[in-house]
């Protein structure tokens, strides 16, 4: 295992290398399956839902793997490109659909239909290049329906939501034979395929000017409620983001707000949720996308409305906005897409629930002295007896810049509590760059150190289960950005390693892959169906929680309704008074 750690001597060297091997020596180890040679710089890799594909991202362009085999089935090349990120999603039977950014910032959208790529659209054209758009992220939903792209240019940023025209290509695809695709050059000649259609393009929010908050009454006085929230970003955001990653116009005094990234989410039907009306016939689809931006206080929500006649009319339409206490460093959506957890400021976690349209819990976490960097929630739990506990409690992970990982259990009636699973780390080789769900495996989560080092731990008993390890002449590459991906339908593991060679070619890149379906170390974690585990609750099930939920906890409501009334009352008795004094002075 290779040993990359930043300002090292051979002391901490060697004391890390002991403690690893001694810690190692006491948990089983789980030797990789297989290893296969990859194409020269590869750099993403992605694995579809089916678990049947690869796609490899590369120097000259990108790769279609069959994931049992671990043979090329497919590549589109392209001298003087490298691919940096990829997706991979399907559409049909025998179809799927392939996102991939280059090292340019152009996003396309390809097909891979009858062991053949097609390029159907590139999504950022450059026709000024005094104008030329970089995309900075490009996501697709799963199943190919819609796709979304961050895209910069000229100093602003943006993000762009698509819908893809896949019944339209699903046609086209049928109709056109592999013999029009010319094996040179890795196009379609002479094929026009239906174009992809923006269905609204999403800004960072602007304060209106001269909205400030001078006290708690002036609060209770705004008549709109998007502009007080937008004012709390304003106030309360504003110092954290001004030396991180805004530029300061000293000039105009204020930030330059178009330079704000954002973060997005897909999110499919939920109960009473705006816009679940309109997708019962297709419960697979998304309805909408949230949305924050760097800096900000607020989740927004948008719908994905139908493409607008009007090709320029895309401006959106706010739907719902989600106010927070903090600024927002992280999020994750559940697989459901019920839940989206937030990790904020001063080290507090809030999980909304869309089917009550309000926070399922808030809860502060014991790592004040570090800022959360990543969050993902915790597939497959071990399922309780009482159902109306289940049905509404979530387990997260968080990480945090230090490197210490925490474990957030919370539900609605239930107690929330924190765990934190590792000590914050000496070394900073130790230090976790991956810390992934396992779909397929209960309670567990795959982490991989900035060392090299691979282990599953089980995050319930905050015990390791297994290393992961290559043989003594493979090394992990890149551990600090590792390639990897997790095929949940074959319970596998395909990561990214390097072979030590004593001839002249020098290092050669692996593709490594660890099984865990097969008899062992794993047996008593594997899930065997995970895809058959209870779905989400129909909304006649929620509401029947709800109401019980409400039923149980009438008193302590009405306590919190009287003590909120005497607030109140107590406050506008002071405000009298001070208004009383004024009058006589």
């Amino acid at each position: 295992m290779s040993t990359y750690t930043r300002k090292s001597t051979p002391d901490s060297n060697m004391k890390a290398a002991c403690s690893t091997e001694t810690s190692m020596k006491k948990t089983p180890t789980l030797e990789m399956s297989r290893a296969t040679e990859l194409p020269e710089s590869t750099l993403c890799v992605a694995c579809s839902a089916d678990g049947r594909l690869l796609g490899l991202g590369h120097s000259r362009g990108f790769s279609v793997w069959c994931a049992s085999s671990l043979l090329c089935a497919a590549e589109w090349l392209q001298d003087g490109l490298e691919m940096t990120s990829i997706q991979i999603t399907r559409m049909a039977e025998k179809a799927y659909l392939l996102g991939t950014v280059d090292d340019m910032g152009v996003a396309r959208v390809f097909a891979y239909h009858c062991e053949s790529i097609h390029l159907l659209s590139v999504i950022n054209t450059m026709e000024n290049i005094n104008k030329r758009s970089i995309c900075l992220t490009f996501e697709l939903s799963e199943g190919g329906h819609y796709g979304a792209a961050s895209i910069s240019c000229n100093s602003d940023v943006w993000l762009e939501v698509y819908h893809f025209p896949s019944d339209a290509w699903l046609k086209e695809l049928e109709m056109e034979p592999s013999q029009n695709q010319d094996p040179d050059s890795s196009a379609d000649v002479d094929v026009k395929w239906s174009p992809v259609a923006a269905v609204i393009q999403i800004q960072p929010p602007k304060t209106p000017a001269g909205t400030e908050l001078d006290g708690p009454l002036e609060v209770l006085q705004k008549n709109n409620f998007f502009t007080h929230c937008l004012a709390m970003d304003k106030d309360m955001g504003s110092s954290s983001r001004q030396w991180d990653e805004q530029p300061f116009d000293e000039e105009a005094g204020k930030i330059n707000e178009s330079l704000r990234r954002c973060t997005h989410h897909f999110l499919l039907p939920c109960g009473q949720f705006p816009g679940d009306s309109h997708a019962k016939d297709q419960p697979a689809l998304p309805v909408s996308v949230c949305v924050w931006w760097s800096g900000s206080h607020n989740l927004f929500h948008y719908l994905l409305r139908k493409s607008p006649k009007n090709k320029t009319d895309v401006e959106p339409m706010l739907d719902v906005l989600w106010p927070n206490a903090k600024e927002i460093l992280c999020s994750a959506v559940s697989r459901c897409t019920r839940f989206i957890a937030l990790g904020l400021g001063d080290a507090l976690v809030c999980v909304w629930d869309r089917q009550s349209g309000s926070p399922l819990s808030v809860v502060p976490v014991s790592a004040t002295d570090s800022a959360f960097s990543r969050m993902q929630f915790v597939d497959f739990q071990p399922e309780s007896a009482d159902d109306s506990q289940t049905a509404a409690t979530v387990c997260l992970l968080v990480l945090c810049k230090s490197g210490t990982i925490h474990t957030v259990t919370s539900g609605r009636g239930a107690q929330s509590c924190t765990a934190q699973l590792n000590e914050r780390p000496k070394d900073s080789g130790d230090i976790p760059t991956v810390i992934a769900s396992v779909p397929f495996l209960q309670s567990m989560m795959l982490v991989v150190q900035r060392n090299g080092n691979m282990f599953l731990q089980d995050v319930l008993n905050k015990t390791k289960v297994c290393f992961l390890n290559p043989p003594k002449t493979f090394q992990m590459s890149t551990p600090c950005s590792p390639v990897y991906a997790l095929n949940t339908k074959q319970q596998t593991l395909v990561i990214q390693g390097e072979q030590e060679s004593s001839c002249s070619a020098g290092r050669h890149s692996q593709l490594f892959r660890f099984t865990f379906g097969e008899p062992g170390i794993m047996e008593q974690y594997i899930i065997s169906h995970p895809d058959s585990q209870r779905q989400q609750n129909t909304l006649e099930e929620a509401c029947n929680i709800y109401l019980r939920q409400r039923a149980l906890s009438v008193d302590e409501r009405n306590k919190a309704i009287a003590h909120t009334w005497k607030q109140l009352q107590d406050t506008a008795e002071l405000e009298q008074q001070r208004h009383s004094r004024a009058a006589a002075s």
